[in-house]
């Protein structure tokens, strides 16, 4: 389970709004599974189908929260035409196997956000719960 402020939840939808028809992508830190900060990164690719972080803001988050006794909990990205479950692209390229990789789907009226784990390209849900 991840917990995560409904405000951040919708910070992320806006974000991934905005970057239509493009991936939106970032981070989320926090502690003992509960996000406390959310971080928009730069998806490099500028794609609809797929995102890679600027290594530079991805180093610049990783510092800060650890400056700050966090750590990342989640990275998120959009599908802005799919559904909110991991492509073989996600899976293949899932190199972390404690973080919790969120997907926030736009493919729908109404945004759709599902998180998992993804390890050894085994995919397992991961419920969300909104505080």
């Amino acid at each position: 389970m991840v917990a995560i402020p409904t405000h951040i939840i919708d910070s992320i939808v806006r974000q991934a709004q905005s970057e239509l028809p493009n991936e939106a992508c970032g981070l989320l830190t926090g502690k003992g599974g509960i996000v406390q900060k959310h971080y928009p990164l730069t998806n490099t690719d500028r794609s609809p189908e797929h995102f890679s972080f600027d290594p530079r803001e991805q180093f610049q988050v990783l510092k800060e929260a650890r400056a700050e006794g966090q750590r990342i909990v989640a990275n998120y990205h959009s599908h802005p035409s799919t559904p909110a479950r991991p492509s073989v692209e996600d899976v293949r390229l899932a190199y972390d196997p404690d973080i919790i990789y969120i997907i926030l789907s736009l493919a729908d009226e109404t945004p759709s956000i599902k998180a998992f784990r993804i390890q050894g390209g085994e995919v397992s849900n991961v419920e969300i719960r909104k505080i």
